[in-house]
């Protein structure tokens, strides 16, 4: 009999850390929430904000956030996409479709068309990830966007975390580290000179874990992509290579088909799956809480290739 209260004891002091542990999460989201609906309703000091919009998780919390900032009238301002010209199918249509959903305008701007004119030029099998820079400074100027909203976040990369949530970029787009202004008590600098902007990110203090939090307890639709699905991929350098048109395998690679999904979609040229069973956000959620690296250090060649690749690739106008 006493076993049996002990038992019944341990049970209710489970269930009781259990609510505790839930209520601590949905306090935590609520709070984010707010301060990233808080930052985008001080977008109203410019003239022209756009919203970049990728169709990843990331952006894709961003917009759930924009829409819920400004309901029931339209979120003011468009939604721009840089495309590589290498992107998932599922990815493009899920953008497309998120656009239709919001009643969005959608702006995309291509690299390939940056290197049809020539201000572009890449080294045979270079990947176009990093000239995305290029482009995206050209639809700034070409719609004179004022301030850029991104859904770029801290703990990513070392880089990101030195970054402001308002970031100042010069006339060429260029992010200057020494040139960032002090955050203090949620001001934010907004002061901008000729050619000037800004470049926002709501989302800078959430974590993996947080977004997929909030994709969890706000049903947030999301690239097929994300979730377990099968996909035959070759193993280099510790990572999976996913196996496209676009990254062949090799004369020696063994193909293998692995479940797998992607804690980041990008480039297929740089971004690599991560075998997984996980099929909804939860089961995500339970992986990405015992990850013991970030998404973009795991999975995106690019990063891997240099620790300061980030940082270099953000001075020269990089999101």
């Amino acid at each position: 009999m006493r076993l049996a209260y002990q038992r019944k004891d341990e049970l209710m002091s489970d269930q009781a850390t259990s609510a505790s542990e839930a209520q601590r999460v949905s306090a935590r989201l609520e709070r984010l929430e707010a301060e990233a609906i808080y930052i985008l309703r001080e977008l109203a000091v410019f003239e022209r904000p756009a919203l970049l919009f990728s169709g990843g998780k990331d952006s894709a919390v961003l917009l759930h956030v924009a829409v819920k900032a400004f309901a029931p009238a339209r979120a003011p301002f468009k939604l721009v996409h840089i495309d590589t010209g290498h992107n998932y199918p599922e990815v493009l249509s899920f953008r497309d479709g998120r656009s239709r959903a919001t009643g969005l305008d959608l702006i995309v701007r291509t690299v390939e068309s940056s290197i049809a004119r020539g201000s572009v030029r890449l080294a045979e099998g270079a990947s176009r990830n990093a000239a995305q820079a290029v482009t995206l400074l050209e639809v700034q100027q070409e719609f004179e966007f004022d301030a850029l909203i991104g859904g770029a976040r801290r703990d990513e990369e070392r880089a990101r975390a030195k970054e402001r949530v308002f970031s100042h970029r010069d006339a060429f787009g260029a992010w200057r580290p020494r040139g960032q202004r002090p955050e203090l008590w949620g001001l934010y600098n907004r002061h901008l000179g000729a050619g000037e902007h800004m470049r926002v990110f709501p989302l800078s203090n959430w974590t993996e874990a947080d977004v997929w939090s909030y994709i969890a307890q706000e049903s947030i639709e999301l690239p097929s992509l994300y979730y377990a699905h099968q996909r035959n991929v070759v193993r280099r350098d510790g990572l999976l290579f996913p196996v496209t048109e676009l990254t062949p395998a090799g004369e020696s690679d063994e193909i293998e088909t692995l479940t797998v999904r992607f804690r980041t979609v990008g480039d297929v040229t740089c971004t690599c799956p991560v075998e997984s069973d996980a099929t909804n956000a939860e089961q995500v959620l339970a992986e990405t809480l015992t990850a013991t690296s970030s998404e973009r250090g795991a999975t995106r060649m690019d990063d891997r290739a240099n620790p300061a690749a980030m940082e270099r690739r953000k001075i020269e106008g990089y999101f």
